[in-house]
């Protein structure tokens, strides 16, 4: 035995942590509080002060735990906690170490719910500017619930039944259980990737934890962002969910979903027949009106007298037409004239008129030229004649018929005396010859006789 009755701190706490853990009635404590100084840890720890108007118990909730709480614990809240209570050595605090946690007079998952409601709400996830119109006659319809089990079944059996038309592609989703949030999701991704019209999303009854996947964030954030309008049908008419918060509208139940999804055939069977109904009798009531209104009209005097509507257009006519027969003969007429000053026209500048215009003035020419040269030649002949008897009269025989003649020397006609010298040769030309002379003596005149001689 130690003499040293001083125990260490961490000893003493130890040995309490054992006490604590072995007093039965510590390891499954049930305790009601009210959460305080809530912290929720990234690692997902929760740490908080459960407390009642009393007093303060340190508790923690490890993420383990923690992600089987359907809601977020918030200071203030009532809730139920089961855990065990033990000494936390680090600090010698005995503290609670929930293991499950549950909101206390409403339940947690109707917590869950609210709060989820909440968030979505204030981000605007079911305002109505969202949702997206159906088409009237769908012809493509995405079905994503489970391949068996009523709800499938009467999706199909009423959609057949209603509007055969439209063609039904089901989409094989796990709608309970652990991996329904993730199956739901990928189904609606998988279903906005093809050509669809309508989707209806949705299963059967059942609990509220059965249907707790159509309470998911992750399902109603898939539903939201969906291109393609959907219809939520979860459970019965009783049930809500936050998916049919966020559908473009919700259906009570896959039966009535698929009545939302497409029109009746035998509804619009019947409203044709209703259209037909109507057509044929406004048709009737057209005809009948028509009927009357044709009455009235051929009753009235333009039908009923149409001669003398159109009687003044007649005359204006025939007035016309007169008219008219009589400019086209006046046309005619001058046309005809004008032709034949034309064909005058064209006739006097043929080539063979003007061959024959021009022969006869050729001719013309030619017996003018005739004439002149005639005249011309008879001028000239009678100027020669006076030319000749002028000439005669001057000529040299002429005046040697009256005596005279003329001496040449050499060829030369001599014309003075002095032209010749004493005893040179000379012949003198008379009129009836020629005498060969000798100079024997030159005589001078006078001026006087020599201009006589």
């Amino acid at each position: 035995m130690s003499s040293d009755p001083y125990l260490s701190v961490k000893a003493l706490t130890k040995y309490i942590k054992k006490k604590f853990d072995a007093d039965p009635h510590l390891r499954d404590v049930y305790v009601k509080g009210e959460l305080s100084n809530v912290k929720i840890h990234t690692s997902g720890h929760i740490y908080f002060t459960l407390k009642d108007n009393s007093s303060r118990l340190p508790a923690v909730m490890f993420a383990a735990n923690a992600r089987t709480v359907k809601f977020k614990p918030e200071s203030g809240m009532t809730v139920l906690i089961r855990g065990d209570v033990t000494v936390y050595e680090a600090s010698g605090q005995y503290q609670l170490y929930a293991q499950s946690m549950q909101a206390d007079g409403i339940g947690d998952y109707y917590l869950a719910f609210e709060q989820l409601k909440e968030k979505l709400a204030k981000e605007g996830l079911f305002n109505a500017v969202h949702k997206k119109p159906f088409p009237r006659f769908p012809e493509r319809i995405a079905v994503v619930t489970a391949p068996t089990g009523a709800a499938v079944r009467d999706i199909c059996i009423t959609l057949n039944r209603r509007y055969p038309l439209a063609k039904i592609v089901i989409y094989p989703t796990l709608v309970q259980g652990a991996q329904a949030i993730q199956s739901i999701v990928q189904s609606i991704q998988a279903a906005n990737k093809a050509d669809y019209d309508v989707m209806i999303v949705g299963r059967g009854g059942g609990s509220i934890e059965d249907l707790w996947a159509f309470n998911d964030e992750a399902v109603a954030r898939a539903i939201f962002q969906s291109r393609i309008p959907i219809i939520s049908a979860v459970g019965h008419e009783t049930d809500t969910t936050i998916a049919d918060f966020v559908a473009d509208l919700r259906a009570a139940t896959p039966t009535a979903a698929a009545e939302l999804a497409v029109p009746s055939k035998a509804e619009l069977l019947e409203r044709l027949l209703s259209y037909r109904t109507g057509m044929y009798r406004m048709a009737s009531n057209t005809i009948a009106k028509e009927k009357t209104a044709l009455n009235r009209l051929t009753s009235s005097m333009p039908f009923a007298y149409p001669d003398r509507l159109y009687r003044p257009f007649i005359e204006r006519v025939e007035r016309a037409t007169d008219s008219l027969q009589r400019e086209v003969i006046q046309t005619y007429r001058r046309s005809r004239e004008q032709h034949a000053y034309l064909d005058r026209q064209l006739a006097g500048r043929s080539p063979e008129n003007l061959i024959k215009q021009s022969a006869s003035e050729l001719d013309h020419l030619q017996r003018r030229l005739d004439s002149l040269m005639g005249q011309s030649l008879q001028n000239r002949t009678q100027q020669l004649s006076s030319a000749m008897r002028t000439l005669d009269a001057l000529s040299p025989l002429k005046i040697m018929d009256r005596g005279y003649s003329i001496s040449y020397k050499g060829g030369q006609v001599i014309k003075s005396v002095s032209q010749v010298e004493e005893g040179e040769s000379l012949t003198i030309s008379m009129k009836d010859g020629k005498l060969a002379a000798t100079v024997t003596e030159r005589i001078l005149t006078s001026k006087g006789e020599n201009k006589d001689g």
